[in-house]
């Protein structure tokens, strides 16, 4: 099938209030164009350079997502143009983020990413670590970032009951932090979690954001 085609077959089973994250990386502009041309507008990266690349020659109205592990030394290049990162792993990180964004004027979206899975290989901030950084506070102080949710990659697996177990646990972590943090801000509403292989059962468990790559865009073209 064609890449609209595709897009059509997934758009089927994802409810209005659901974000399709259209996972872009590795793949040419050509790719992208025709992802756009069939409506989408939200694409996701995980190398700096490379988004860099596509953000100056793609239509401007793109908003990008930064999806993959962020260094601290290339934060400076997406900021002045990214509409979410999702991967925020650490306070330090967030720190950085808040740097930057304050030397353009900006204030950056962000999520912050917990590690749900079993792996070892997966970044995040483990649900007691989350709550600490938290419930100490400083990340008050950081006024040009928006901690806009919470992120998580379920574990690579064939056993779909401990995917739905890891989901369901981030969505238990998100409603308790935003109970007790986020009460009042309407823009703490994100959860990030689903892709290719298993984004129907995040969004039976509360996702609202859907990053999905090689079901609509094919095997990526690696260089």
């Amino acid at each position: 099938m064609s890449i609209q085609q595709n897009i059509e077959e997934i758009r089927q089973h994802i409810p209005p209030h659901v974000s399709l994250v259209c996972v872009s990386k590795f793949h040419p502009n050509e790719a992208i164009e025709e992802a756009y041309g069939s409506g989408e507008r939200i694409f996701g990266e995980s190398k700096v350079q490379e988004m860099c690349g596509k953000h100056e020659t793609l239509p401007a109205d793109i908003s990008w997502h930064f999806i993959g592990h962020l260094q601290t030394n290339k934060i400076k290049y997406i900021v002045p143009f990214v509409s979410l990162i999702h991967g925020v792993d650490s306070y330090k990180l967030l720190v950085e983020i808040n740097k930057h964004a304050a030397k353009v004027g900006k204030t950056v979206n962000c999520l912050l990413q917990i590690h749900i899975a079993r792996e070892e290989k997966k970044f995040g901030f483990s649900a007691d670590e989350l709550i600490e950084m938290l419930g100490v506070g400083e990340w008050k102080d950081l006024k040009n970032i928006q901690l806009c949710g919470l992120m998580g990659m379920a574990t690579y697996t064939d056993n779909l009951e401990q995917i739905r177990s890891e989901f369901r646990g981030l969505k238990s972590l998100f409603d308790q932090v935003k109970t007790f943090y986020f009460a009042s801000e309407t823009s703490f509403c994100e959860l990030s979690m689903g892709m290719s292989d298993d984004y129907k059962i995040a969004i039976e468990e509360g996702s609202t954001l859907v990053r999905i790559g090689s079901s609509i865009f094919g095997i990526r073209q690696y260089n």
